[in-house]
């Protein structure tokens, strides 16, 4: 067994037969000095808020309202997901397809199933991508989503750069295999915005408490792709870089489970997912480090929920205490994925994570003991 997860289980006092996620669920917090350590040295924004989306719980994914607010608000870094269009322009879309968050039924019917990379920019450019989430979350709605478009690569970063806060920007390199090559391309865009290479440090009057773009981890790159974090490791060796943590096929490697009816739902499925073993686990901090990453991105169980994102963004545990302290036993930051409430920000705090993608960055700057402005008043003060 190696010796870092020997120690692990050590600490923990384990039973040679007793199953790896309940043994070690309560492992001392021995990571979150060593977290702290780590984020200074790379650097990387220490407590990082990371606006999954923008500010999602608010308005749209991915849109201009969602990434302006998550700006204003004060969030470390915007998050978005990146693909690429037929005609070979780099966009901001989360799922492969466009049913769930577009009106790609009502324009291209007969492409409703497509994948983004079937359509011209030209073409994306003509749906609406906020008009579902008024439908969806009436409670949050405003006129103004409705009719917004999607976003380009450039596009999210005239956004980052347009406040006085000045976020980072978290790319993940959606179904890469999908797109060859676009990790090239991306940092082809990149530099030609000027965020590769040394960044001009604006005069100490213009700074504000966000000025992570001014920094050497003003980009953050993501994946759940081992080809493409080394792709990445490859195109962008300046770059910190992440990789992504699941389980099942092409990922960690599951334990046995068995299956629970037809009534079970995706989320309660993943809930009760676990990691086959810490060896499992630990193969894949091991090529994480063995390609450059500065860190790891794991899903998380959520325990409280309010009804609006209901347990849709609820996954598998894999930020237990013992898999924190293994990724810095490595070197690697915590990030997890992706954790709304004050009860889970807790949780995982204490755990020694550092940092966390939230869609509620309001939520958590609150948690971490900032006063962020409301936002229901930022989104009248930015036109929606």
């Amino acid at each position: 067994m190696p010796i870092k997860i020997h120690r692990w289980l050590l600490v923990c006092g384990v039973g040679a037969l007793l199953p790896v996620s309940s043994v070690l669920a309560d492992a001392p917090n021995a990571g979150e000095s060593r977290g702290a350590t780590l984020c200074t040295k790379i650097p990387v924004p220490c407590e990082a808020v990371i606006a999954h989306r923008g500010a999602s719980f608010m308005a749209p994914e991915s849109t201009a309202p969602a990434y302006r607010l998550a700006r204003e608000l004060g969030a470390d870094y915007l998050e978005l997901d990146l693909q690429r269009t037929k005609d070979g322009q780099l966009v901001a879309i989360h799922d492969n397809t466009l049913g769930r968050n577009t009106n790609v039924a009502e324009v291209f019917p007969a492409r409703a199933e497509a994948p983004v990379s079937a359509f011209t920019l030209a073409e994306l450019k003509q749906l609406d991508a906020g008009s579902w989430f008024n439908a969806a979350y009436p409670e949050r709605a405003r006129d103004a989503y409705a009719g917004l478009p999607i976003l380009t690569l450039d596009e999210v970063i005239d956004i980052a750069e347009g406040g006085r806060h000045r976020p980072g920007l978290y790319i993940e390199t959606k179904v890469p295999d999908q797109f060859p090559g676009i990790e090239q391309d991306l940092r082809e865009a990149l530099a030609s915005r000027g965020w590769l290479g040394e960044p001009e440090s604006p005069a100490a009057s213009e700074r504000d408490r966000v000025s992570v773009a001014d920094g050497p981890a003003r980009v953050m790159m993501q994946t759940f792709s081992r080809a493409s974090l080394a792709a990445l490791e490859e195109a962008m060796p300046e770059v910190p870089r992440v990789l992504l943590l699941w389980v099942g096929e092409g990922s960690i490697e599951p334990a046995p489970s068995q299956p629970q009816g037809d009534e079970e739902s995706l989320a309660d499925y993943y809930a009760r997912q676990t990691v086959a073993s810490p060896e499992a686990y630990g193969q894949w901090l091991d090529f994480a480090k063995a390609h450059g990453a500065i860190g790891i991105g794991p899903s998380t169980i959520q325990t409280e929920h309010d009804g609006a994102f209901s347990r849709q963004f609820s996954y598998m545990e894999l930020a237990e205490s013992w898999m924190v302290g293994m990724a810095h036993d490595d070197g690697l930051l915590v990030h997890p994925y992706t954790v709304d409430s004050p009860a889970d920000f807790a949780r995982y705090q204490q755990r020694g994570v550092d940092g966390f993608f939230t869609n509620r960055p309001a939520a958590l700057l609150e948690f971490l003991g900032q006063t962020p402005a409301d936002p229901q008043q930022l989104l009248d003060r930015l036109g929606y």
